[in-house]
């Protein structure tokens, strides 16, 4: 009864999820090649760092500290793309055969929602709205995908199980056997 409405939203979701990697593969790529390859790994962009000399601060950290930090979280944006674009390249290769292991893109994700939410608590301590919100907007979607990737799993698994149980029953006829004579 709800397995057609199920499958299109399903479909939909497929479709979501693969444009959520495709837009954090392409910012998140051009953010984190932008920041590793700066000669001052983006701290020269002070709008777009202000949470990188915020944690520094938490932690007081000097200026070799700043820069070591501001690599770490460039190569983590950087990591987060190669994710995006790796789980894209196994969409569409399960196109052909298979089905697709959601559960990378739900790891680099889950660490998009992280950097987010590190980026967030600063702009929100300076009071920079914008930034805020661009991160918060970040935050959302990576979020959203995720239980979009929870979603298909989730849907996947009640097929299998549902294919496996089909196999397994047994017609009433069959259950009566016979009456055994033994000599």
């Amino acid at each position: 009864m709800w397995e057609g409405p199920v499958r299109k939203i399903s479909n939909v979701a497929v479709a979501v999820i693969v444009a959520i990697a495709l837009y954090f593969a392409l910012a998140w790529g051009y953010d984190g090649l932008r920041i590793l390859t700066s000669p001052s790994y983006g701290l020269d962009d002070v709008w777009r760092s202000q949470f990188v000399f915020a944690i520094g601060r938490l932690f007081n950290l000097g200026p070799i500290g700043l820069i070591k930090l501001a690599a770490f979280f460039g190569a983590l944006k950087l990591a987060v793309a190669c994710i995006c674009i790796i789980h894209i390249v196994d969409r569409f290769r399960c196109m052909m055969r298979g089905q697709p292991d959601s559960k990378v893109l739900e790891a680099g994700l889950i660490l998009a929602v992280a950097i987010s939410i590190a980026a967030i608590g600063p702009a929100f301590w300076t009071h920079t709205s914008d930034l805020m919100r661009e991160h918060t907007i970040q935050l959302l979607i990576a979020a959203f995908a995720i239980g979009l990737c929870i979603f298909e799993r989730d849907r996947l698994a009640r097929e299998r199980k549902a294919a496996i149980e089909a196999d397994v029953a047994v017609d009433k006829d069959a259950v009566r056997a016979a009456p055994r004579y033994h000599a």
